[in-house]
């Protein structure tokens, strides 16, 4: 029973996400805001909404090894696994400059979770604050840096707004729309989090393993899908900074939220050797900074580099 309520939460979390992110972009275009803000923040933040009500929930009920590791988990995924599928079903090819600001800033958030677990093993408050004032720097460079226009960065942000479909123009039904989206993101992620904690006791399974993996890769689906759908359109490019701004919203947004909300251990596993994962899995990143490329022999080697990350982590359990 508890697969079924797993489902049932994995499915409320996506139909949540989606409500929530063509509610939150029909209200922006009505209300005249700009493709690029829109795109920096609604559709990057939108999408990663689902880690956020799971990590804040488990943060909430004291379990850190769900909390900490669906961030971990997310990160690693989103590259490892949603990047390289979708530069294996259309090769990733965008400007370097488009992508090099929010690759360091995505590497820059790996490194200052890094920094905080190697000097406590529990996130306060104050660290909430720190990472939440660095996303809103974040947001605020950005959009400074393309307000005016003509930038490669800043037409890649703005495609990724205009590539969300059946947005609503209505105002009152885009914001029943996020209202909606926003009850289904906090029912899914309670009947989740109940579940996986139950399939984890049932099976002797830490939680820690399963917060890097099935709730890590069920939170990250909105990502999965906005990134499929975009490679299936030849759009690969707008899922790669889809997956930068979630990777930083991730850490900085969703970890500063949770530790803010209620202080949350950072589990031994994550601070020993997943956090290192998460950093090499961010570096092979640097071909697409460099290059502007990431071609399908790159992706086919990073989706066996998460089927054996996958593998290492069962065998462990």
């Amino acid at each position: 029973m508890d697969l079924v309520w797993l489902a049932a939460g994995l499915g409320l979390l996506v139909l949540g996400a989606e409500g929530l992110v063509r509610g939150g972009v029909g209200l922006a275009r009505r209300l005249g805001v700009s493709p690029l803000l829109v795109g920096v923040t609604v559709v990057a933040w939108g999408t990663s909404t689902p880690e956020l009500v799971v990590s804040v929930e488990a943060a909430m009920k004291g379990l850190g090894g769900i909390a900490v590791g669906n961030i971990v988990g997310s990160n690693i995924a989103n590259i490892l696994l949603i990047l390289a599928l979708a530069a294996v079903i259309s090769p990733i090819a965008v400007r370097p400059e488009a992508i090099r600001r929010d690759g360091a800033f995505v590497l820059g958030a790996a490194l200052l979770f890094i920094a905080i677990a190697l000097s406590t093993d529990r996130l306060t408050w104050w660290h909430g604050v720190l990472c939440l004032a660095l996303l809103a720097a974040t947001a605020v460079i950005t959009y400074l840096q393309e307000r005016q226009g003509g930038t490669a960065s800043g037409a890649l942000h703005a495609a990724e707004a205009e590539e969300v479909q059946a947005v609503p123009l209505n105002p009152a039904l885009a914001a029943a729309m996020v209202v909606g989206g926003i009850g289904l993101l906090v029912l899914g992620g309670d009947l989740m989090i109940g579940a996986a904690v139950n399939i984890a006791r049932a099976f002797g399974v830490s939680e820690v393993v399963i917060g890097l993996t099935l709730i890590a890769v069920g939170t990250s689906l909105p990502e999965l899908v906005t990134s499929v759908i975009a490679a299936i359109r030849r759009h690969s490019d707008i899922a790669l900074g889809n997956i930068l701004g979630s990777n930083i919203y991730n850490i900085l947004g969703i970890l500063g939220v949770s530790s803010l909300i209620a202080p949350t251990a950072i589990p031994a596993e994550i601070a020993r050797t997943e956090m290192w994962v998460m950093l090499g899995a961010t570096a092979l990143l640097a071909p697409a900074m460099l290059t502007g490329r990431i071609g399908r022999g790159l992706g086919l080697a990073m989706l066996a580099a998460y089927a054996a990350y996958v593998a290492r982590l069962v065998a462990m359990a």
